[in-house]
Formats: C-alpha cells, sequence, structure tokens
C-alpha cells in the first residue's frame, strides 16, 4: 500500500512518463501477477532489498496497469487533465473533442476542450520557466472559437457543458481507476 488515494496515483502515474530514466521499467523482471510467492506491486514495494521497487517503478507500473485497463475515453480524459507530458495531453484532446455531443461547432468543441485541458497559468507568459503547455491569453478568448459570432450567452452555455461532460467523464475515470488500485492493493487503507 504505497498511495494515499486515487488522484494523488494518477497524478504520480502521469508524472513519471516524463521522467527521463532508464530504469523505469525494472518492475516488469519483478511483477509475476498469479504467482503463489505473492510478487505482486504492493508486496514488491513493501519487500525492500533487491527485490523491492522504488516509487518510480511504482509509478511506471500503475501507468501501465491504468492504461491498460481503463478503456479508452477516461484514459484520454485523465491524460488531458492531469498529464504533463505535452505530447500524451494535445493527443488525448484530439481524442475527446469527437466524443462530446454538442450543438457548438467542431472548432469551438475543440477549444473548450483545450481550455479545460490546459487552464490559464498565472505568471506563465514569459515570466516562468515551465516545461508544460501554456497557450496565450488570446486562446481563451471565445469570439475566436466560433467564427459565426452567436451570442455570448450562447458560447458560454455550449462551454459550461462541454466542461461538465469533462468533468463527468473525469469523474467516472477516477471511480474506474479506483478500482483498479484497490483491487491490485496499491492504496492505504484509511479505515485502517
Amino acid at each position: 500500500m504505497i498511495y494515499s488515494g486515487v488522484l494523488s496515483a494518477i497524478v504520480s502515474a502521469l508524472a513519471a512518463e516524463t521522467i527521463d530514466n532508464t530504469s523505469k521499467q525494472a518492475w516488469q523482471k519483478l511483477y509475476r501477477p498469479g504467482h503463489k510467492d505473492g510478487l505482486d506491486l504492493a508486496t514488491l514495494m513493501r519487500s525492500g532489498g533487491q527485490e523491492g521497487i522504488t516509487r518510480t517503478d511504482a509509478d511506471c507500473w500503475v501507468f501501465a496497469r491504468l492504461h491498460s485497463q481503463l478503456i479508452p475515453r477516461h484514459w484520454a480524459a485523465l491524460v488531458a487533465k492531469y498529464s504533463t507530458h505535452k505530447g500524451r495531453k494535445i493527443e488525448s484532446i484530439g481524442k475527446l473533442a469527437p466524443l462530446i455531443a454538442s450543438p457548438a461547432p467542431f472548432l469551438f468543441v475543440q477549444k473548450a476542450v483545450a481550455a479545460w485541458s490546459i487552464p490559464p497559468l498565472k505568471g506563465a507568459e514569459g515570466k516562468r520557466s515551465t516545461d508544460m503547455i501554456v497557450l496565450p491569453k488570446s486562446f481563451y478568448d471565445m469570439n475566436g472559437w466560433d467564427l459565426d459570432g452567436r451570442p455570448e450567452q450562447t458560447r458560454r452555455r455550449w462551454r459550461l457543458k462541454i466542461h461538465e461532460v469533462l468533468d463527468e467523464m473525469v469523474g467516472e475515470a477516477v471511480a474506474a481507476a479506483a478500482e483498479i488500485l484497490e483491487r491490485e492493493g496499491v492504496l492505504i487503507d484509511m479505515a485502517a
């Protein structure tokens, strides 16, 4: 049991992907699912020593487990919301936009999904050294999202509904991830 909560496991696992470390996959050599000796991830984390694995190994294992067991839209929602990996985040935005049913034009949906996934950062416009995606302030102006110039109230309603759908998707994804992580025994039991 190594993670205090589902979100901490998700965020750690998604952050581990951005670390360039050739030993990230050491857990694959040690993990033997279904063996009587109990070498599952939780046991490996507790064992320490030569058979033990590091937190980075565990994060990589959780990343691989969630990626393989979550349905694609849940995985895409988690990556779009919580990942700092630029390429995966952009790829996930592209996968989510077509899944959103909306009366808004597709350009508007794409921009709304991107704005939800990449919220504006304070102090990020040239004042902060960051490897995160930083969109220009003008990107968040909805006037550029709808080329037909519909009323502001309509655009706000569309954006709100799109963000509600995305938030719901993330909620479903976190619940599904919780089931996976609880089954694997990597969450700290707060009731104990």
